[in-house]
């Protein structure tokens, strides 16, 4: 990336947020630390969310960043985003394997093919975890969950909004179709709401996930054609491709099929998924209004900070 005059140039948006102490450089692409300012902004955005959602009867509940293999494997995500996932090694080794293992690594040497997968992965989207422990016979009415949790992607990238590790806040509905569709629906008005009410530029569009190989260009068409997938943008760092913030998605039948999820009626449950990315969304705060937050717009601040 090289410096430039244009406004959305991502280098000197990410340079800025160095410069004002909002993140924190490492040596691996795709992941920072985050400053004081950039946390408290993150976790303003998620009381407002809190505020807007406190009536729909969402269950809270928290995962770890890693979860069990075995659900990587059942939805099957080897086979849809191999080029995304992260697993889990480690040393199952003797002492002498170890001390090999120690020598290679200080001698700057390859060591990962000493290591063996453990039983986990990193979690590959905050909703996953939640599949499984939804298997039974719902109520009626279904169900909604909310959690927030670290999500990791094998995407390093110069470009500061697509890192490898994240926060999304998601909410999951279960239930009959005309129950969880009209949801989803309602969730992409409410959430492109809130994002101008921030002073945002957001505007939404029918979107497909970054499917792998050849089927995928096949499975994103049909994502798009049956408008499975819908994100909020915000120009962040690019005018001409601007940044997803938040998606909403219909899985139809997927994960209630997989997961032996059923209605109360013994249907196969339908699923669907809106998630807000929180370190888009505070970036995209900082690119349109600034990176000092005193200086914010006053409607934006009274939302953030009342």
């Amino acid at each position: 990336m090289s410096t430039t005059t244009d406004p959305y140039d991502p280098k000197v948006f990410f340079d800025g947020l160095v410069a004002h102490g909002l993140i924190v450089p490492t040596t691996v692409l795709g992941t920072f630390g985050r400053g004081a300012k950039f946390e408290e902004v993150v976790n303003r955005f998620t009381d407002l969310v809190n505020k807007i959602a406190e009536d729909d009867g969402a269950e809270l509940v928290a995962f770890p960043p890693v979860m069990d293999r075995k659900i990587m494997e059942k939805v099957h995500y080897l086979e849809t985003f191999p080029h995304l996932c992260g697993s889990i090694h480690s040393f199952y080794g003797n002492g002498m394997e170890a001390l090999k293992l120690a020598q290679r690594a200080n001698d700057g040497e390859d060591w990962g093919d000493m290591l063996k997968p453990t039983e986990l992965v990193m979690n590959p989207a905050a909703c996953y975890p939640v599949y499984p422990t939804m298997t039974g016979t719902l109520p009626e009415g279904g169900r909604l969950i909310t959690t927030m949790n670290w999500v990791f992607r094998h995407e390093p990238s110069l470009e500061p909004t697509r890192l490898q590790s994240f926060r999304m806040r998601e909410f999951i509905r279960f239930g009959k179709p005309d129950e969880v569709l009209p949801w989803r629906d309602m969730w992409l008005q409410r959430g492109l709401d809130l994002l101008r009410s921030l002073e945002l530029p957001a505007n939404s569009d029918v979107a497909t996930d970054p499917f792998f190989g050849r089927g995928g260009v096949m499975r994103a068409a049909s994502q798009k054609e049956q408008k499975l997938k819908f994100e909020v943008l915000v120009p962040v760092i690019s005018s001409e491709h601007p940044t997803a913030v938040c998606s909403f998605n219909y899985h139809q039948d997927h994960f209630g099929s997989t997961f032996d999820i059923r209605t109360a009626d013994g249907e196969i449950a339908h699923t669907a998924c809106m998630g807000f990315g929180m370190e888009r969304i505070t970036m995209a705060l900082f690119k349109t209004h600034g990176f000092d937050t005193a200086q914010w717009p006053v409607a934006v601040r009274k939302l953030l900070w009342p």
